[in-house]
C-alpha cells in the first residue's frame, strides 16, 4: 500500500521546520479543531512559540471587531496569562470573555506611543511565564519582526500581532510588506447566520490565511468564536468550498466589542 502523499508532504514540512529551528524539539501547535484549516498549517495547527499577524479585511467597526475577537479566541485557547499590549484602552473585557478569554487571565500594557509598542511586545515575549502576547501594531519593519520571532522561539511564548492602522488606506500597503512572521491572517465580518429568535444571529466571518511559512494559504467562511474560542463552519456551508463572493455584508453587532468603553 503506497503512503498517503499528504502525510508524506506534512512530514517533510515538519522536518524542514525543525531544521529552521536548529533541529530542536518537535513543533508545538495549537489546532483550530477544523481539519480544513489545520491541514493547511505546519504540524496540523497554529505553531506556538512563533509570531502571527492578524488584520481586518474591510472598512468599519464590525471588521475590526471580528479580527480582534479572532485574536482573542486564539490566545484564549492557550494555557496561562496573556499580555495584551495596546495603544489606546478601547477593549471591552466582557466581549473577550464571550470568546473564552476571561478578564483574570489578561494583563494590559498601554504604550505611550507607537514606537514603544514593539518594545513592550518583545519584553513580554522574554517572560516564559506568559502563554501569549498580543500586540496592536501598525508598522512592523522586518528587523523588528525578526527580533520578535527570535524572542518567541527562545521563550516558547506565542505572539499574535493585531495590525491596526489610523487610516484604512495604509492597510493594503503595510500588510503587504515582508515580515518574519510565521502566519498572516485577514478576518472580515459577514452577514450573521440566522437563529430561531427574531433579530438574533450567530456571528459569521471570512477567515483568510494569507501567508503560512511551511504551509498553504486558504480562505473559509466560518461562524465566529464560541465561548471556548473555537471557530465552526455554518451547517449549510460544511463540506462546501469557500468563495470570494458576498463581501459587501455586515457582520455581528458591534455590541460584542465596544470601542472606547
Amino acid at each position: 500500500m503506497s503512503p498517503d502523499p499528504r502525510s508524506t508532504l506534512q512530514d517533510l514540512r515538519n522536518r524542514i521546520r525543525q531544521i529552521e529551528n536548529g533541529g530542536g524539539l518537535s513543533l508545538r501547535v495549537l489546532p483550530f479543531g477544523q481539519p480544513e484549516i489545520d491541514d493547511q498549517l505546519p504540524g496540523g495547527g497554529l505553531p506556538l512559540g512563533a509570531v502571527h499577524e492578524v488584520t481586518d479585511g474591510g472598512e468599519g467597526l464590525p471588521h475590526i471587531a471580528a479580527a480582534t475577537l479572532f485574536v482573542a479566541g486564539i490566545v484564549a485557547r492557550t494555557a496561562g496569562t496573556v499580555l495584551w499590549c495596546l495603544r489606546t484602552p478601547d477593549l471591552y473585557a466582557p466581549a473577550l470573555a464571550q470568546v473564552g478569554l476571561e478578564p483574570d487571565r489578561v494583563v494590559y500594557a498601554e504604550a505611550p506611543d507607537d514606537r514603544m509598542l514593539p518594545l513592550l511586545v518583545e519584553e513580554g515575549l522574554r517572560h516564559r511565564g506568559l502563554s501569549a502576547v498580543v500586540g496592536e501594531l501598525s508598522r512592523l519593519p522586518m528587523v523588528a519582526s525578526r527580533r520578535l520571532q527570535i524572542a518567541a522561539e527562545q521563550s516558547g511564548v506565542t505572539a499574535v500581532l493585531l495590525r491596526r492602522w489610523p487610516q484604512s488606506a495604509m492597510a493594503a500597503v503595510e500588510f503587504s510588506q515582508p515580515t518574519a512572521s510565521t502566519t498572516r491572517w485577514r478576518v472580515s465580518a459577514l452577514p450573521s447566520t440566522p437563529l430561531p429568535a427574531p433579530g438574533i444571529g450567530r456571528p459569521r466571518w471570512r477567515v483568510g490565511l494569507v501567508r503560512c511559512r511551511g504551509g498553504r494559504a486558504g480562505e473559509w467562511e466560518m461562524e465566529g468564536c464560541d465561548a471556548t474560542g473555537r471557530l465552526g463552519f455554518p451547517a449549510q456551508m460544511a463540506h462546501r468550498p469557500a468563495t470570494r463572493q458576498g463581501q459587501g455584508g455586515t457582520g455581528p453587532s458591534f455590541a460584542e466589542l465596544r470601542v472606547g468603553t
